[in-house]
């Protein structure tokens, strides 16, 4: 049965890559690869990891400065080769799923406001163990990418629920800046594609080194 104590948050929207899915290796290595395959210098994997969340092209671009714009429709149909190889190797992160149930079983809508494209997301999330888990999702490519807050905007609106209401939860600083564009709260982790060195700025309620440390804190304080 669900808790009979109000809620903080009615709406919590989750980022996907390195927040839920433990995909923050594969998309960094992708980027290099494809970077290198369209001729230019390969980043490090820290520049690669920085970009993870944005839309693909403003990412491309940004990991990617010496290649000419005329490559980047190359450059992103080599990141999606290279991607695409291993996306069904990537799985959850441990403890997302008993996460997610119990956030379920004490009524919050759950959604998702992710970089990665519409096509990318279906894939994910037509998992079995995920199927009927979010309210509603919302991704780059069909809204404007992160730090801007157009992602939270529209979730909030189409299940009618205030900012002052919503929570959102991110590994990247993109995440945090949207969230504060939105004038919604939110809740880093350290354990994915950023280094929680510039979340303090960004004034996040909390910041979890793990799924565990997440779930406690949710429990508590969602």
């Amino acid at each position: 049965m669900p808790e009979s104590r109000p809620r903080r948050f009615d709406l919590i929207a989750f980022d996907w890559d390195g927040t839920l899915f433990d995909s923050t290796a594969i998309i960094s290595r992708s980027i290099q690869l494809a970077v290198r395959d369209v001729g230019g210098r390969e980043p490090t994997s820290e520049a690669a990891a920085w970009v993870i969340g944005m839309a693909l092209p403003q990412a491309l671009a940004h990991a990617a400065p010496d290649v000419p714009r005329e490559k980047y429709p190359e450059l992103a149909n080599r990141y999606r080769y290279h991607y695409l190889k291993h996306q069904d190797d990537i799985s959850l992160f441990d403890g997302v799923l008993p996460l997610l149930d119990m956030l379920k079983e004490r009524g919050h809508l759950l959604t998702v406001a992710t970089g990665k494209s519409r096509r990318g997301l279906d894939h994910v999330l037509h998992a079995v163990q995920l199927r009927g888990v979010f309210d509603a999702s919302r991704t780059a490519d069909e809204t404007a990418g992160k730090p801007h807050p157009l992602m939270l905007h529209e979730l909030m609106a189409e299940l009618g629920v205030a900012p002052e209401r919503t929570l959102m939860i991110g590994d990247t600083t993109h995440d945090l800046e949207m969230a504060r564009a939105a004038g919604c709260a939110s809740v880093g982790v350290g354990y994915g594609a950023h280094s929680t060195d510039g979340f303090a700025a960004l004034q996040p309620l909390f910041v979890a080194g793990s799924v565990a440390e997440l779930h406690g804190w949710m429990a508590g304080n969602a």
